[in-house]
């Protein structure tokens, strides 16, 4: 039997590389003859990742992490029809069954039979229904035919994989807070926050036809790279109000569409990134969004914060000026991605080169065994989007 080895949450700050099980084709006690086995060819820290190792989650130690997965079909389950046995696929990170009420109506990302908790479910990610995760060398994979992207081209795959193992979660998550926020050809778009998830929807703003596309951060490394490919930007950092620095921008302190990628470790306060304010995001979204703008929010909010020093937020509390949002008709539009909705679209994006989403969010790839300081570079800032090719596939 092969072995198998992944990154595991040991607690506060820290990830090893230990050896897992070997995955099988089973749920529990019953057979999964739905599944597949994946021998995996690229998978990718994400700052959700993130949360849980800082501590900011009531994630356990020994978990297994790891959402965003593309790799090769090695075994079949005897139910699966579509998906063969040397198939290279993405793998959407909410998981779902395709048999509920949700997913027939395209709510992938909150299927209603994967978690027993809540609706949608994740792999290795806390209170997502206890899936293993797949920064491993090999991952079970359910529901396949219905989850699963097989691209058409292994060949021609493997030579785009630096841009397509996006498509497991950043590059539609950014997409869907573009497209939630309402951004089409001529939009004025400010985004926060300029990490992978950041850059990928300005990449996607770019994609859908906006006219000005604006990130905002404290991270300067990460607005420099956001300029290298036509973003204006904004240094939190400074002394000058946010409304002030778009109006230096376009003309009038406002924006037709908002998009908040950071979520509920946000930091407040212009001149220094200042203490952490869950809500500061939102209340900027309202403060800076025209009249009957949409707001997309895909940056993560928790229901439970125990890292936080604010006793409201700990219980996902946040103080939110909603009375302005309402007079000013904002429509919010948040939670997860619902992949599958556009991973077929991007992907032939991709593929035909009208974009570059690896350049976009400024990949490094890395070994399995190195995620460790891929983990400790990215909680500092680095801005890179860090890519782990657990067996050595990618050129």
């Amino acid at each position: 039997m092969c072995t198998n080895h992944g990154v595991t949450y040991m607690g506060q700050g820290k990830v090893e590389v230990l050896e897992i099980n070997y995955p099988k084709l089973a749920l529990g006690d019953r057979k999964c003859e739905h599944g597949v086995i994946l021998k995996v060819v690229s998978t990718n820290i994400c700052g959700s990742d993130q949360h849980m190792v800082r501590g900011r989650t009531t994630a356990p130690a020994g978990m297994v992490l790891g959402h965003e997965i593309t790799g090769m079909v090695i075994e079949c389950g005897q139910d699966v029809e579509f998906i063969k046995k040397g198939d290279l696929v993405s793998v959407p990170f909410n998981i779902a069954c395709g048999r509920c009420q949700n997913c027939k109506q395209g709510l992938t990302a909150i299927c209603l039979n994967v978690n027993p908790d809540r609706p949608g479910a994740a792999y290795g990610y806390v209170d997502m229904g206890g899936w293993i995760g797949g920064q491993s060398e090999y991952v079970m994979v359910p529901y396949a035919d219905f989850n699963l992207l097989k691209f058409p081209d292994r060949d021609r795959a493997m030579e785009k994989i630096k841009d397509l193992t996006m498509l497991s979660d950043i590059l539609p998550t950014g997409f869907h807070g573009a497209v939630t926020a309402g951004v089409t050809v001529g939009s004025i778009v400010y985004i926060a926050g300029a990490g992978p998830v950041g850059l990928a929807c300005a990449a996607s703003c770019h994609l859908l036809g906006a006219a000005v596309v604006i990130i905002g951060d404290f991270n300067e490394a990460r607005l420099s790279h956001a300029r290298t490919f036509g973003c204006e930007t904004i240094n939190l950092g400074s002394d000058i109000p946010l409304e002030e620095q778009i109006a230096m921008i376009v003309g009038i302190p406002e924006v037709d569409c908002f998009v908040d990628c950071v979520g509920f470790e946000a930091k407040g306060g212009h001149g220094a990134q200042g203490e952490e304010k869950p809500a500061i995001v939102l209340n900027q979204a309202m403060a800076v969004t025209k009249a009957g703008g949409q707001i997309g929010i895909p940056g993560l909010y928790v229901t439970e914060d125990p890292g936080t020093s604010d006793k409201a937020a700990k219980h996902g509390n946040l103080k939110i000026r909603f009375g302005l949002g309402w007079a000013k008709s904002h429509s919010f539009h948040t939670g997860q991605c619902p992949v599958m909705k556009y991973h077929r679209q991007l992907m032939n994006a991709i593929l035909y080169d009208k974009i570059d989403i690896a350049k976009a969010v400024n990949i490094e790839v890395i070994s399995l065994q190195d995620a460790p300081r891929g983990y400790a570079e990215f909680d500092k800032g680095a801005a890179k989007k860090f890519v782990i090719d657990p067996h050595g596939l990618i050129r």
